[in-house]
């Protein structure tokens, strides 16, 4: 196996902090063969869809990419942005806010990344970018607040693969979940009463996540708990009574049994029965994207209005808020704690001249 090799290395340069914000991904353009290349990567992720390679390949290449990425691509296409994808773009602002936040109370030098699961910019990408910053300490901060190795596992999985190839590993923690976080149950709770000022209070609030085969949750998976958590605490700090509010799960795909209740089946309920104002949140997404802005914000609106209910409005993500942004920003601190860049600030540059002074004395290039 071939390795990449530090063959740059200079002893007098300076070593970085490197934190890599990872979300999903996205396809990179709402058109059928991006979508269809997007979802290859995806649906081909074995932690996504547990079942026999050779059994689910031909399932996949023999009928699901050729029918699901026309589909989809029109609901891309549906809230695609001038900025480009409705994930990247807010995705690349927490970034930028967090990069900010880091340069103004980290002692040392710090560079935060963007690498998206599936798609670009890649998480191989991401990782090379902090390679050449010299990153010798890496934090990877999967942006998934509850954990499922659907999500969380398979960027470790990512991260690893790429690492593998690397001669001079760095330091690694990885942020496993932030489900109880206090300044992400804060964030949330505080994006709602910001909703309520100008819609006013619903008669019920949901709490929609992504949704998961039960079975995977059956062998061990702690994502229903995360997510009943999350909605609990946020519900707790409102002082919503328990018939006010209401957990489901979304996104659902295929034939088996995913998390109950469905999120559509539930606001086809609540519609039946009259209610006249239902909000509702999608806590376990970060940033806006096609499941929100597509399919609970207009699709699923459209499953209650139709059912027979009054006002219906969707709760944005926490995306780039100055709430969610110190939210993050306390993970990283807490996760760093100890490392020379929230500490001391590391080598300074009479350090390294005098280490590089004493390398070359001792026969290095530099």
């Amino acid at each position: 196996m071939k390795f990449k090799n530090e063959t740059d290395f200079r002893h007098d340069k300076p070593e970085t902090l490197g934190v890599l914000l990872v979300n999903l991904g996205t396809p990179d353009a709402p058109t059928v063969r991006a979508v269809r290349r997007y979802l290859a990567e995806f649906l081909s992720d074995p932690r996504v869809i547990e079942a026999p390679r050779w059994l689910w390949q031909g399932i996949l290449h023999g009928a699901i990419l050729r029918v699901r990425p026309r589909r989809s691509a029109a609901a891309y296409r549906s809230v695609w942005t001038e900025e480009g994808s409705p994930l990247l773009a807010p995705a690349q602002r927490q970034t930028d806010a967090l990069q900010a936040w880091l340069a103004d109370v980290m002692p040392g030098r710090a560079n935060v990344v963007l690498g998206m699961r599936y798609g670009n910019p890649s998480i191989a990408s991401g990782l090379q970018r902090l390679r050449d910053a010299n990153a010798r300490r890496l934090l990877v901060l999967p942006l998934y607040p509850q954990y499922s190795a659907t999500t969380t596992a398979t960027t470790f999985d990512a991260v690893s693969r790429e690492l593998a190839s690397w001669r001079w590993l760095p330091e690694l923690r990885f942020v496993n979940h932030y489900h109880d976080h206090p300044g992400y149950i804060t964030a949330l709770s505080d994006s709602i009463l910001y909703h309520w000022q100008t819609r006013g209070e619903p008669d019920r609030l949901l709490f929609s996540f992504h949704g998961l085969p039960k079975d995977y949750c059956l062998r061990g998976d702690p994502y229903y708990c995360e997510c009943q958590k999350t909605a609990r605490l946020v519900a707790e700090q409102l002082r919503l009574p328990d018939d006010k509010w209401q957990v489901a799960f979304q996104s659902r795909v295929g034939n088996k049994e995913w998390l109950k209740p469905y999120t559509d089946e539930q606001l086809k309920a609540w519609g039946g029965q009259g209610l006249r104002k239902v909000h509702v949140i999608c806590p376990g997404f970060s940033a806006d994207c096609l499941e929100t802005l597509e399919e609970i914000a207009v699709e699923n609106r459209g499953y209650f209005l139709d059912a027979g209910g009054g006002e219906y409005s969707y709760i944005p993500a926490l995306n780039d808020t100055t709430a969610h942004i110190e939210a993050l920003a306390d993970l990283v601190r807490r996760h760093v704690a100890g490392w020379p860049e929230a500490e001391g600030g590391g080598l300074d540059e009479t350090l390294l001249r005098e280490r590089r002074e004493r390398a070359v004395a001792m026969g290095a290039d530099g």
